[in-house]
């Protein structure tokens, strides 16, 4: 597990490097009005302890029908879309100025790198391809490189972000 974070965080690091897109002020004024990306029940938040290793979550895991589409939160251009040991098939959009949200476990890539996405374009389609054994969308939101929690971006049911 440590691996495979670490591994995610020098990729991460090494794409915000090459950064380019927009100037992320149009992200930062989404907080508390992104859409989750999948239909689906958050059944482990960023913080939390994982079971089989004691590390905290560094996302949400998303449980999800498989073949569900996964949709963009925000507009962005694709700086990833491979596999990566750990998070299966994954998908990374950047926003601009530092702000990148990640899509792990997808069954399929509809996007590849260089593509431009606007907010709601389907980008994948969950999976398990992550190692897990139900399906699921893992996602994360980063900003300069570090992971932080998607709870105050994500519009929750009922109009409230939490």
């Amino acid at each position: 597990m440590r691996r495979n974070e670490a591994r995610l965080t020098k990729l991460v690091g090494e794409l915000g490097q090459l950064s380019s897109a927009g100037d992320g002020s149009a992200f930062k004024a989404l907080k508390g009005k992104l859409a989750l990306p999948v239909s689906g029940k958050v059944s482990n938040r960023y913080g939390e302890r994982r079971t089989e290793s004691n590390l905290p979550w560094t996302g949400w895991f998303v449980r999800a029908a498989a073949r569900q589409p996964v949709l963009a939160v925000a507009a962005g251009r694709v700086v990833y879309a491979d596999w990566l040991r750990g998070f299966g098939n994954l998908l990374i959009i950047d926003h601009g100025q530092g702000f990148m949200s990640l899509y792990g476990n997808n069954e399929t890539l509809y996007k590849q790198v260089g593509d431009t996405i606007q907010t709601g374009d389907i980008v994948s389609s969950v999976g398990n391809s992550g190692g897990n054994a139900d399906s699921g969308l893992y996602f994360e939101l980063r900003y300069k490189g570090s992971p932080f929690n998607p709870d105050t971006w994500i519009k929750h049911p009922r109009g409230k972000s939490r």
